[in-house]
């Protein structure tokens, strides 16, 4: 009964922070120690000398030590009962090149398992720290790789002394590129003087750490060269930035100017809270008073917040998200829950919560029941989450702070597995297509997941809310874009996550991701600059997810200083090449599986390439499978397995909504190609390839096209204008099977004069079409050769389907050539035409 009391009052991980009996736990610490050798030869002050600092601790504000040896059963019992926490630092040879010798490794791994059995189960224990600060030229020497897995190495001996326990390594600047795999949470020691700096660095930690908790293991300042003065500024200002950049804690460097290394009282330096004799300082008491606003610090001000909730058939886990949404640490804000038609237990659930607003109407999908939400709001700030979220306590605050601070229109934050959500759910983490973040920068992100984002009312309302096409997905995509072609920029909080429990079962999340395929459809057509030719999503930043899609070509690259002497050694890594996402997409299996499975029918020679095509997409699934990140708690013997069967089936179903999306519907509207087939019967002889326009007041050609673009988009075509990198200015989707790209060029041959080349092109699902009929055409004359001989005639028919896309290549190319007359005219332009006799322009009429 008491081995479970104590094993219950340890500090457990909580998403981005801690959690100890049921509260959230903020490591709020000084470091203490190595001290000269006592009469026990322990590196501590003599028991009552230790209890005496210990209850000054306690005056501090503090709640945790950091401490650099193992700690004798007595320092751990009185920790426990002055209810203080230990980092237990853990030494051995680090300053050695310990892998170059068994010898020192194994003593490594012995000095870890002995501490960790020795401090085994222990409630004074928060976590141990397996090394300090491994010099930088030693990593260099040994390499970055090897020293992660021996650091990784040393947790997995911790773990098996004591599974429960917490387990990191104190990094610093120069070994700032290391990232081992099994560290619970990050811990990095940083001396940064300058606040601004310290700031950023801090954001760039942040990233860093991703899911993680991050804290600062030491951070101090040298009261004999700063000054008392300068040193009570600086540590206060220290402890209020790792708060508001959503750190979980930080470690001051140190109790006392006592302090004893390498066999020596070290001199010369001042690094206390209190000096020598135990007298606190100035800084004891700035501290004293910073810990005690720590870590909700004040907002510069609270604007009114409403939370939307849209629900449809959520009765699962909305209850979880309601309640997390009461216990709110955030004084003014309100939650609307709207209920999008369910047919569940939604209604009843939402009437036991008598202080949420709750509206219901017809099922019109998500984006109609988010507007639904902002026409309810009087909140300043709208954020929004879903029903099967659970927000944690603080996530509010760190969103609405960062959100003021940060010069942005909207932000978003972390979605993490719920620790009660089941192993399949884990196994859909790490599986292609769930919810993820794109930065940009530290700060900056492209784009925010709709399950946790925020936006101030005014964006929302210039932007004209959500788009209501997207029922069930893409909505949060489009509102990102939309807000940034606008010049406006959003935000990305560390510290602001919920719980997001993802699909449970094989059925729901390919249902998920049939969903996410049609939205990408829509997106398309909305956004085709944002695309590629097989209609995947381009990105300018890094995307965060906990899947691992593509191959590295090349190792990342770590800035180390000359000679390795950096002290910022900052890692590049490289960006994954997306050879791994084709050998398992449906473009894959459409271009290469399928028609080589239909050949070897008719050509059973091909049978070895078939098999060949199958076996690399299948070995992908399986790489994906043994790679995934899985925590231990949720790990079955099916679990990598099942990542790999999702790896294999996403990309095709995703893939196959995305087309039936694409394909299903025209690119333009019907009314503008019934207005511009009107104008172009005028003149149905005329040359399309090239068309010229002159403007007596001379316009210029940018203005030009800005006016073709705002055109194209006020009239509902589909369009995609050049991003800097083509040697076009647009490019037109006018139906299914082609598209037109435009070039514009302006000459000195006659002032105002305009050349606008009009280039029609075969769109992809005509290339597609065009692909499976001559694989189905081989098909048939293999199967049919040796009783019909006359069979090779069907490879006619080829021919004519080409033309047929000609034409309508054609016809696109007259469609938009009547386009341009018509803005032309808007502008008092005239269309002009090369006279070969003589040789000069002349006006040709529209």
């Amino acid at each position: 009964m008491e081995e479970n009391a104590a094993m219950s009052h340890r500090v457990r991980l909580d998403g981005k922070f801690f959690r100890l009996d049921g509260a959230k736990f903020y490591p709020k610490g000084v470091t203490y120690g190595p001290f000269r050798p006592n009469a026990a030869g322990e590196f501590l002050p003599e028991p009552g000398q230790t209890r005496a600092d210990l209850m000054q601790v306690r005056e501090l504000g503090a709640n945790l030590l950091r401490i650099y040896h193992v700690p004798p059963r007595w320092f751990l019992d009185l920790a426990e009962e002055l209810d203080i926490k230990l980092l237990v630092d853990i030494p051995w040879s680090k300053h050695l090149c310990f892998l170059d010798d068994p010898r020192p490794r194994a003593e490594a791994l012995e000095a870890v398992r002995q501490a960790v059995e020795h401090c085994a189960g222990h409630p004074a224990v928060f976590a141990f720290s397996v090394v300090n600060e491994i010099p930088a030229d030693i990593v260099r020497w040994s390499g970055a790789a090897a020293v992660q897995d021996f650091i990784d190495a040393l947790i997995e001996e911790a773990k098996r002394a004591d599974p429960d326990c917490l387990c990191t390594f104190a990094s610093y600047p120069p070994t700032e590129f290391l990232r081992p795999r099994r560290l619970d949470f990050l811990c990095f020691n940083v001396y940064l003087h300058h606040r601004q700096p310290f700031r950023n660095y801090l954001a760039r930690l942040q990233m860093i750490a991703d899911s993680q908790p991050l804290i600062l293991g030491e951070s101090g300042i040298d009261s004999l060269r700063e000054g008392e003065a300068r040193k009570c500024q600086i540590l206060t200002w220290h402890v209020e930035e790792v708060f508001r950049g959503g750190l979980a804690g930080t470690i001051l460097f140190s109790f006392t100017d006592a302090w004893w290394k390498d066999g020596r009282e070290v001199e010369g330096w001042e690094m206390g809270l209190t000096d020598r004799a135990r007298r606190p300082k100035p800084s004891f008491f700035s501290i004293k008073e910073a810990f005690a606003r720590a870590p909700h610090y004040p907002l510069p001000r609270y604007p009114s917040v409403s939370v939307v909730v849209a629900c449809y058939n959520g009765a699962r886990t909305l209850k979880a998200c309601l309640d997390s949404l009461q216990l709110l640490n955030y004084p003014n804000y309100e939650v609307i829950l709207v209920d999008d038609g369910s047919t569940d237990s939604t209604p009843l659930i939402a009437q036991l919560y008598k202080k949420i607003r709750y509206e219901r109407h017809l099922n019109q999908g998500l984006s109609f029941a988010r507007n639904t939400g902002i026409q309810l709001a009087t909140g300043e700030i709208i954020a929004f989450t879903d029903a099967d979220c659970r927000a944690d306590e603080d996530w509010l605050y760190h969103l609405v702070g960062d959100l003021l601070s940060g010069g942005f229109a909207g932000i978003g934050g972390h979605n993490l597995l719920p620790p009660d959500d089941s192993p399949v759910a884990a196994a859909v983490m790490a599986s292609p297509g769930g919810p993820a973040h794109v930065m940009l920068d530290d700060r900056e992100a492209e784009h925010i997941p709709g399950c946790n984002m925020a936006f101030y009312r005014w964006a929302l309302n210039e932007i004209g809310g959500f788009d209501t096409i997207f029922r069930t997905a893409g909505d949060d995509v489009d509102v990102c874009w939309r807000l940034q072609e606008r010049g406006y920029k959003l935000g990305f909080s560390p510290a602001g996550f919920v719980w997001h429990y993802r699909r449970s079962t094989l059925p729901a999340y390919l249902r998920q991701q049939r969903g996410y395929g049609e939205a990408e459809a829509l997106l398309v057509r909305k956004h085709p600059e944002n695309f590629n030719a097989i209609g995947a999503s381009i990105w300018r930043g890094r995307i965060y997810t906990p899947a691992k899609l593509g191959i590295l070509m090349r190792p990342a690259m770590i800035y180390r200083g000359p000679f390795g002497a950096g002290l910022f050694q900052t890692l590049y890594a490289a960006k994954p090449v997306a050879v791994m996402t084709f050998f398992i997409s449906l473009e894959y299996h459409l271009l290469i599986t399928l028609p080589f499975a239909a050949l070897s029918v008719a050509f059973p020679s091909m049978l070895p390439l078939t098999l060949a095509a199958v076996v690399l997409s299948v070995g992908v699934c399986v790489l994906a499978g043994a790679q995934a990140d899985l925590s231990a708690d949720k790990m079955r013997v099916w679990s990598r397995p099942l990542v790999g069967l999702l790896f294999f089936l996403q990309p095709i179903v995703r893939g196959f909504a995305r087309y039936r999306g694409r394909i299903g519907i025209p690119n333009s509207p019907p009314e503008s190609w019934t207005r511009h087939e009107a104008l172009e019967r005028l003149n149905p002889d005329r040359s399309l390839d090239e068309v010229c326009y002159w403007s007596q007041d001379g316009l210029d050609r940018h203005a030009f096209v800005a006016s073709v673009l705002r055109c194209l988009d006020q009239q509902g075509w589909q369009s995609k204008s050049d991003a800097g990198w083509g040697d076009h200015d647009v490019e037109i989707y006018g139906n299914r099977w082609s598209q037109c790209q435009i070039t514009t060029v302006s000459e000195n041959l006659l002032p105002g004069l305009i050349r606008c080349r009009l280039r029609p092109l075969m769109s992809l699902p005509a290339k597609l079409l065009l692909g499976l009929f001559l694989c189905a055409e081989l098909v048939a004359i293999g199967l049919l050769q040796d009783t019909n001989p006359w069979v090779w005639l069907i490879l006619l028919s080829l021919p004519l389907l080409a033309w047929w896309l000609e034409q309508e290549k054609h016809d696109l190319q007259r469609l938009i050539a009547a386009f341009l007359d018509e803005l032309a005219r808007s502008h008092q332009m005239e269309r002009m035409r090369w006279d070969q006799e003589r040789s000069r322009l002349e006006p040709d009429g529209i």
